[in-house]
């Protein structure tokens, strides 16, 4: 046991601890906390690292370091130590995103070595449900996406992204891990969508993490032309109805606070606002 007050990476040794940390907060920690299910903490499996952060020989915080830098219960010395290890290595990170607070104290810490960001969204309300609304009806059309139905949902799943995050996925490397993310996701039956009688995709999102505690829904995209429509509720309403039933008892979403429409839908379909994350996109 560590007796002094440090940070490390931690080990495959150290899975026990960590579950112990990510379990105290197991809807804002449902993606790190799926992957590390899944993975471990062997780096190449979970592709990237975990630290860890000591007090009095006790593992009390945590930050992934992989393809985005999540700070993971965080005190304001873990946040300290995080920046400085992360300021050290360099950043090897597409963005920072976690919980708020932390996020903004390791952000504010980095900003000097790291800025300036693309975009900052300091904002994004964290939204959580356990049960169905009573007064939307799941659209009946909306299901899973089938594993020979790739080409039909990839072209939605890469204007989301666009659209979300303002790059495209396929830049890089030619789109090759995020077609495989999608992949993933369709083969564990947590793709979801209508498709119309054309094959044009009208509403579509994922279960994007899942824990057997809670999931975290993704993704949430309405084709334009069918915007406004009435689609987006009862395409929710489909999709959490799957989760409950299928995956955990807490569904839970994070959405950009200046997206009024979006939280609106997903009032109307029972989630409410228990926290708030904060992305940092480079």
């Amino acid at each position: 046991m560590l007796t002094q007050t440090t940070s490390r990476v931690l080990e495959p040794s150290d899975l026990d601890a960590a579950l112990a940390v990510l379990d105290r907060e197991p809807v804002a920690n449902a993606f790190v906390t799926s992957r590390v299910r899944i993975a471990g903490l062997d780096p190449w499996r979970l592709g990237g690292e975990m630290w860890g952060w000591y007090e009095d020989g006790m593992l009390t915080s945590l930050c992934y370091a992989g393809a985005n830098l999540v700070p993971i219960c965080a005190t304001p010395r873990a946040v300290r130590a995080f920046a400085d290890r992360a300021r050290r290595a360099g950043r090897r990170c597409s963005s920072l995103v976690g919980p708020a607070d932390a996020t903004a104290a390791l952000w504010r810490l980095l900003e000097p070595h790291w800025g300036p960001a693309r975009e900052i969204r300091a904002h994004q309300p964290l939204m959580v449900t356990d049960r169905m609304p009573v007064d939307i009806a799941p659209d009946p059309y909306v299901r899973r996406v089938r594993k020979d139905e790739m080409e039909r949902i990839m072209p939605a799943c890469v204007a989301m992204f666009t659209e979300e995050v303002g790059v495209s996925p396929l830049a890089g490397d030619g789109g090759l891990l995020y077609q495989a993310r999608v992949a993933e996701l369709v083969g564990a039956g947590r793709s979801f969508a209508r498709i119309d009688e054309y094959g044009r995709v009208v509403f579509k999102a994922e279960i994007g993490a899942a824990t057997h505690q809670a999931c975290q829904i993704q993704g949430v995209w309405v084709a334009p032309e069918y915007r406004g429509r009435g689609f987006a509720a009862p395409g929710m309403a489909a999709v959490l109805r799957y989760a409950l039933a299928d995956v955990a008892p807490v569904v839970s979403l994070y959405v950009n606070d200046f997206n009024t429409a979006a939280r609106r839908t997903y009032r109307r379909v029972g989630f409410q606002e228990t926290g708030a994350f904060m992305s940092v996109l480079f």
